[in-house]
């Protein structure tokens, strides 16, 4: 039922009343709802007092039944003890009944247990004087369906003949003549024969019978064999030995619990077989047949085979083949590659040395190059350090018609057999042995690249460098180191990501980080020398420039009043070659080696224009334009975005100013911001330069 609501139950009564509400239009009345209230509360008072009683009632009856109850309960806890007691003491008789009937048990299996021995020895007597008669009449011996029990029978008998010999120490001829009946023997193969035929016919049940029957014979092991031998039987059908092996062996580990006591022992001598047999085979035909004509074919059959071996192997641990099988596969294994692995490193380290080689040479072949021979011994090192500290080019000069002899595609055939060298290096190596054998491959990789390629193209690019007094000289030694930085990246790469993780936990370590380095600073030692030797020969450059093209006139003309204020054909063509020069270095140098080379080549810029304009004399309008040409320079030097060459070149443009100030003006300017600091000497010897100097009023307005 729903909730009493009190508004809703007096608002229901209030519209049922006549005169109530405004239903029907009637007019409110509230004298008949008030008696209506009135008599509704003496009904609800009425019906409320004739509702007590009847819960007065009710409790008692309750009260009353709830003692009958307890009084029930009490009675029950009292049958319940009777009960309980009782059980006890039947409990107590049938413990006492069960130990006479365990009692009585034992004393008729003490009288029983002699008694059947000595029934089964009667047995084994009587069919023991049948063999020795040597007519077999028990149905045991000549029912072929009674195969079991046969066997269990000449089991025993076989003991006994044994153990008896032994005990004696003499070959009685009765004995002898027990054994000489063959039966144990013609017994044992029947068995086996039984268990072939039923492994042909698929039936488990029959097999796993007379398994259990031969596992007590000396034939069991040869059963054994016979299972493992007819497994195989059509196994071995498609190319992929693996993929069969491993098929072959997921089928009998279904099957070899199903018919062996000991299936791990069974399973285990199926694998043993198939890589001592099958496995073994296989890989002597692939590595023989290229072990001495193709090192190339070989190694990658050889890390082929030896891959897919390990892969069958860790597919095989997944079953139970007894307590320690890691260890057993990896003796298989190495049984079969042994004769391959002690040796592998050398085939490796020669295949990878003659292959570079021959990469090398059919490169310098299509450049129809013959590589120049790059000396040593105390001459060419005494050479050496005199050009390092010298920069004097040593020996002459060879043009190289702008080869910088490096390819990235000869770098990449390199790298590309380095790091399957070092891939076969990590699967085909002893763990002992691989950070050893790691780094004899990137010592072959620092010689090829490192030093018969990238040392060699920065020898033959030094020697390309021209004498700094040379004109038109085609300075392309930039590109050279170009690209040798960007090779070196390449081989950096490797050595990260190959090498790093076969030696990261060795002694080699250190010793492969000191022959990088050693092999960085040689050729970074060369770079510098030979950027150097260019950036002089772009300063050579310049100065056949402006000493062919500037002239003495430009900056004291004949006519000064007809004279157009703009910069000169020398600035002009100077400014030119400047910004090819400083976007060939933008694109040839990386990271912070461009702010380097741009700020050293940005200062002989300056020095070489500061000392070009100290060359000349200059009227009032040859400054002006000597100032135009010192804009157009400064603007040029914008394109280097460095600090300093770009204040060198502002304070050189207020320099100029002093060849055009008037005399009054000297002191003033030379005492500004950017002039202030400087020497004076050096700003004595630009108000020197101008053809007003040696009048006595300049002289007395800078003195």
């Amino acid at each position: 039922t729903e909730p009493f609501v009190a508004d809703e139950y007096i608002e229901r009564l209030a519209w049922r009343t006549p005169g109530g509400g405004s239903r029907g239009g009637e007019a409110f009345d509230p004298k008949r709802l008030l008696e209506e209230f009135v008599n509704h509360i003496q009904e609800l008072q009425v019906m409320d007092e004739r509702i007590q009683r009847k819960v007065e009632k009710l409790e008692q009856q309750c009260q009353k039944e709830a003692k009958e109850f307890a009084k029930k309960v009490q009675e029950l806890q009292k049958s319940n003890q009777v009960a309980f007691q009782h059980f006890q003491e039947l409990d107590e008789h049938i413990s006492y009944v069960a130990t006479k009937v365990c009692h009585l048990g034992d004393q008729l299996e003490g009288v029983n247990t002699p008694r059947q021995r000595a029934v089964e020895a009667q047995k084994l007597m009587k069919y023991f004087n049948e063999f020795l008669d040597g007519e077999l009449k028990s149905d045991v011996f000549t029912n072929s369906e009674k195969i079991k029990e046969a066997a269990d029978i000449i089991q025993k008998l076989h003991l006994i003949v044994l153990l008896v010999l032994v005990l004696c120490n003499l070959m009685d001829f009765r004995c002898y003549r027990f054994s000489s009946t063959g039966k144990y023997h013609d017994l044992e193969c029947q068995l086996i024969q039984e268990f072939t035929s039923a492994q042909r016919r698929g039936e488990i049940s029959r097999m796993r019978e007379v398994a259990a029957v031969l596992l007590h014979f000396k034939g069991y092991s040869h059963c054994v064999d016979v299972y493992i031998k007819q497994c195989q039987e059509g196994a071995f059908l498609r190319n992929d030995v693996f993929e069969d092996a491993a098929i072959l062996c997921q089928r009998v580990n279904k099957q070899v619990g199903e018919v062996f006591s000991n299936p791990e022992t069974v399973l285990a001598k199926l694998i043993q077989n198939i890589f001592e047999v099958k496995l073994q085979s296989y890989v002597k035909d692939q590595l023989e047949e290229h072990r001495k004509s193709d090192a190339e074919q070989y190694l990658k059959n050889l890390y082929d085979l030896y891959t897919r071996t390990t892969n069958l192997s860790s597919k095989l641990m997944e079953f139970n083949l007894g307590t320690d099988k890691q260890t057993f596969l990896s003796k298989l294994i190495k049984s079969i590659f042994i004769s391959y692995l002690e040796n592998y490193i050398e085939v490796e380290i020669g295949y990878l040395k003659s292959r570079s080689a021959m990469i090398l040479q059919r490169y310098y072949d299509s450049k129809n190059h013959q590589k120049r021979s790059i000396g040593t011994g105390g001459i060419q090192d005494l050479k050496e350090r005199i050009r390092q500290r010298t920069n004097l080019p040593l020996g002459p000069s060879i043009d190289t018609h702008g080869e910088t002899f490096l390819s990235q595609e000869v770098v990449v055939n390199l790298l590309q057999e380095t790091k399957q060298a070092f891939e076969r290096c990590h699967r085909l190596s002893d763990p002992s042995d691989l950070p050893k054998n790691a780094f004899r491959i990137f010592s072959m990789l620092v010689d090829f690249l490192c030093t018969e390629h990238i040392d060699y193209a920065l020898e033959t690019g030094l020697a390309g460098i021209p004498s700094s007094d040379s004109k038109n000289a085609n300075l392309y030694f930039l590109d050279v180191v170009h690209q040798a930085n960007t090779i070196f990246h390449l081989f950096d790469k490797q050595f990260n990501d190959h090498l790093m993780p076969l030696i990261s936990s060795s002694p080699k370590l250190s010793e492969c980080l000191q022959k990088k380095k050693d092999i960085i600073e040689q050729m970074e030692v060369k770079m510098d020398m030979g950027i150097d030797r260019t950036l002089n020969c772009m300063i050579g450059q310049m100065k056949h420039i402006l000493a062919a093209e500037q002239k003495k006139t430009d900056f004291k003309p004949e006519d000064e009043n007809n004279v157009l204020i703009q910069y000169t054909n020398a600035c002009v063509k100077v400014c030119g070659y400047v910004r090819k020069q400083v976007e060939k270095i933008r694109n040839s140098m990386d990271g912070k080696n461009v702010d380097t080379v741009l700020m050293e080549l940005g200062v002989r810029f300056h020095r070489l224009i500061y000392e070009h304009l100290q060359q000349y004399s200059y009227s009032c309008m040859g400054g002006m334009l000597a100032i135009c040409d010192v804009a157009e320079y400064r603007k040029c030097a914008k394109d280097f975005k460095i600090a300093l060459v770009l204040q060198l070149f502002d304070t050189l443009h207020a320099l100029c100013n002093l060849l055009v100030v008037a005399p009054d003006n000297l002191k003033q300017v030379c005492s500004g911001e950017q002039l202030a600091n400087l020497d004076k000497n050096i700003l004595h010897s630009f108000v020197q330069l101008r053809v007003d100097y040696r009048s006595a009023r300049l002289a007395r307005h800078f003195s």
